[in-house]
């Protein structure tokens, strides 16, 4: 499934003002992918948002283009999958 979702001009859920658009990549084990990706030598946020529709992590590339990574939860807006 691929998703495009548009922000304001002046949101600050992406992070940094410059940026324009993140990645975000659905995973079916948050805490085991931030194992594997702090493993591997990358800075991940702890899981800091836990809405209904599911956990979300965030790091951020070498070109500095912020990931999100998000396990869906049971709410009703999680999609089938």
């Amino acid at each position: 499934m691929t998703v495009f979702a548009v922000f304001d001009s002046d949101t600050t859920y992406l992070a940094d003002a410059t940026e324009r658009f993140m990645i975000n990549f659905c995973v079916d084990d948050l805490d085991g992918m931030i194992a594997k990706l702090r493993l591997a030598g990358e800075t991940v946020s702890d899981p800091v948002e836990e809405p209904p529709i599911g956990r979300f992590a965030w790091l951020t590339d070498p070109e500095g283009t912020r990931l999100e990574l998000w396990e869906a939860g049971p709410g009703p807006e999680a999609p089938a999958g």
